[in-house]
């Protein structure tokens, strides 16, 4: 398959406009010196290549996927490999899982969270015990009583000043709004998270809930509640490939702004040290 039919045509036409010159009274400057991204490392092995070098700094990405298709997995690899290899605090924000599920989970890929946080490098801010209506035992955590996601935002992003925190995290939409109520309180939390992360220049990943899905070419469904992947500047889609015999993780750029991203449905891997995205020409030559 030929390089161009990897891209729409509207990156085969601004890569046409990155080549004219625009003359100004010093010297010629090209468009895509202009528009230069500061990008974040995704800490995914060969997703960074697929993204022009990673994440447009301080965006927000969406990453949907169905149930067991590694989106949390996703997510923690991108702040520890951040915190680990880059020194970038990260900063976590759980509905779903308890901190030391995580913990013990992550722990299986070598991963040793507890110790980036006892260095500053890593928060997981537990919002689990709001469902649970007991208090955590969490450093950072939300409060015991009626839900209040205002509250709760403000108080993680006194956190993420405190730490200086470069990258954020929130598992997951749907969790959250099982404590905020009525679908306009999703909405305009989703909005708020969005805002936020964009206000305080926060390289964010944010978790959704979809069904799985096929290969077709029917319409596809990219979020849980029909806003997410537009308020979100990048949409990555995780999901299971064949019969549940033969199945595959595979992971799909649907959108990423600012960024000439590859388009293809690409092979997973669940390895002992994290996630690898493979192209399609690695795994089937």
């Amino acid at each position: 398959m030929a390089r161009e039919d990897y891209y729409p045509a509207s990156s085969r036409l601004l890569r046409r406009l990155q080549s004219t010159m625009l003359k100004t009274p010093d010297r010629l400057i090209s468009v895509g010196e202009m528009a230069e991204i500061q990008r974040a490392s995704t800490g995914v092995t060969g997703l960074d290549g697929m993204l022009e070098g990673g994440y447009p700094r301080g965006r927000t990405i969406l990453i949907s996927g169905a149930c067991g298709t590694g989106k949390t997995i996703f997510c923690m690899q991108f702040l520890y490999k951040g915190a680990l290899m880059h020194k970038e605090p990260g900063l976590f924000l759980t509905f779903d899982e308890a901190p030391n599920k995580i913990r013990e989970d992550l722990g299986r890929f070598g991963w040793d969270l507890r110790k980036l946080e006892e260095q500053g490098l890593l928060a997981i801010f537990d919002a689990t015990s709001i469902k649970a209506g007991v208090a955590s035992d969490e450093k950072h955590a939300a409060g015991v009583g009626a839900v209040d996601l205002e509250k709760l935002f403000t108080d993680v992003m006194k956190t993420a000043r405190e730490m200086g925190v470069k990258r954020m995290a929130i598992d997951s939409i749907p969790a959250m709004a099982v404590q905020a109520g009525s679908p306009s309180e999703v909405r305009r939390a989703i909005l708020k998270i969005a805002y936020l992360a964009t206000h305080h220049e926060l390289t964010t990943l944010i978790t959704t809930e979809i069904d799985e899905q096929s290969a077709s070419a029917e319409a596809r469904k990219f979020s849980h509640y029909g806003i997410e992947e537009y308020v979100s500047d990048g949409v990555i889609v995780l999901n299971f490939l064949g019969s549940e015999k033969e199945a595959s993780r595979t992971l799909y750029i649907r959108k990423m702004r600012a960024t000439k991203h590859n388009v293809e449905i690409n092979p997973v891997f669940i390895t002992d040290q994290g996630i690898v995205v493979k192209s399609v020409e690695e795994v089937f030559g």
